[in-house]
């Protein structure tokens, strides 16, 4: 019997502001980012914000790219979303920052 504790592997993503193709009301400008790391915790860095709205928009997809996807999954291939703003249009990437390892009754 071993000691070990299972783990699970999960990425760190960092959601960044790529471009927005319309005004910027919320005020975030392109190269905005926040990170979510350790499967749940979110940061943003000091001084800036990340506006609720966009943030949202990600939110459902964020578990899937946390995890390691089949060979041909969607999820692997899109990594753009769209700010529900029609003014802002505001164009998110979610990108994988790096892997760990996480006991898997620590995850959330």
């Amino acid at each position: 019997m071993s000691d070990e504790q299972p783990t699970t592997d999960v990425y760190d993503l960092r959601v960044v502001v790529e471009r927005i193709e319309g005004r910027s009301v919320c005020g975030m400008k392109p190269g905005d980012h926040v990170d979510l790391t350790e499967s749940c915790r979110l940061s943003i860095p000091d001084g800036q914000h990340f506006c609720l709205y966009a943030l949202a928009a990600c939110l459902p997809l964020l578990p899937a790219k946390q995890r390691a996807l089949a060979e041909g999954d969607w999820m692997a291939r899109d990594s753009h979303v769209a700010c529900p703003d029609p003014d802002e249009r505001v164009i998110m990437r979610i990108e994988r920052t790096g892997r760990r390892q996480i006991p898997t009754e620590e995850l959330t």
